[in-house]
Order: structure tokens, then C-alpha cells, then sequence
């Protein structure tokens, strides 16, 4: 594969991959956050109206819930670590092909292409590795709470 290929088919693609589901697991960190900030915050003041009022209390009873619920997917899905983590690698990528872009440092010897190459798959290779571990670890408790 040639230095244009490899940077145009192979890093740019996952330079994309990498900010699209950044930009996603934001979106949905953000907006679940913000139902539950919502939903906590109502919880008093609904109550404060509900001196024996059934539907009141049953209202605020049901924000608790929501809030319950949200805080479990949020935790289950780490939106929020997945956001930081898919940022990080997307702007390392970055972060790389410019410095080969420009012949900085590390890049500014002959075999500066096979050195970009062998960064990047190593960086792709790492948050692959991490992934598995994370949902190895993830069956594995489900397995052990069965």
C-alpha cells in the first residue's frame, strides 16, 4: 500500500470513525445527563405541592424512577468514557498525521512512512485491545451474577 493510500484510505478513515463516535457517545452522555439533572431537580419541588395530593406524589415518584433508570444506562453504556476515550485516540491520529504531514519529529528520517504506519496501528491495536478487555470483563460479570 502506498504513503497517499494508507494515509487517505486507513487513517483518515479511522481519524472519522473515531470523531463520529466521540461525537455520538457526547450526545448521548449529555442529553441522558440532562434528563436525570431535570428529573432529580423536580423530584423536591413536585413534592413540595403534594401535601396528599395522589398524582403529586405519584409524578415525583415516577421522576425517581426516571432518574434511576438514566443513571443505570449511563453506567452501563459509559457514554462518558467512551466519549473521552474515542476523542483522545481521534486527536492522537490527528496529532500524528501531522506531525508526518510536516517531517517533525519522529517523522523526519527516510522511513518516515513505515514509522507513521507502525504508530498508528499500534495506537488502533491499543484501543482495540482495551475494548476486549472491557467487554471481556463485562461477560464475565454477567456470567458471575447468573
Amino acid at each position: 500500500m502506498e504513503e497517499r493510500e494508507y494515509i487517505e484510505q486507513r487513517l483518515d478513515d479511522q481519524i472519522a470513525w473515531y470523531d463520529r463516535k466521540s461525537q455520538w457517545n457526547q450526545q448521548w452522555h449529555k442529553r441522558l445527563r440532562l434528563i436525570e439533572i431535570i428529573c432529580a431537580c423536580s423530584i423536591p419541588f413536585i413534592l413540595s405541592f403534594a401535601s396528599n395530593n395522589v398524582v403529586m406524589t405519584g409524578l415525583a415518584g415516577l421522576f425517581g424512577v426516571i432518574v434511576a433508570v438514566v443513571a443505570s444506562v449511563i453506567s452501563l453504556y459509559k457514554f462518558e468514557e467512551n466519549w473521552v476515550a474515542y476523542r483522545t485516540t481521534c486527536e492522537t491520529l490527528r496529532h500524528e498525521k501531522f506531525l508526518h504531514a510536516t517531517q517533525s519529529k519522529p517523522y523526519e528520517s527516510p522511513n518516515a512512512f513505515a514509522l507513521l504506519v507502525q504508530r498508528v496501528e499500534s495506537m488502533i491495536s491499543k484501543e482495540n485491545t482495551e475494548w476486549h478487555q472491557y467487554a471481556g470483563a463485562e461477560s464475565k460479570e454477567k456470567e458471575s451474577s447468573t
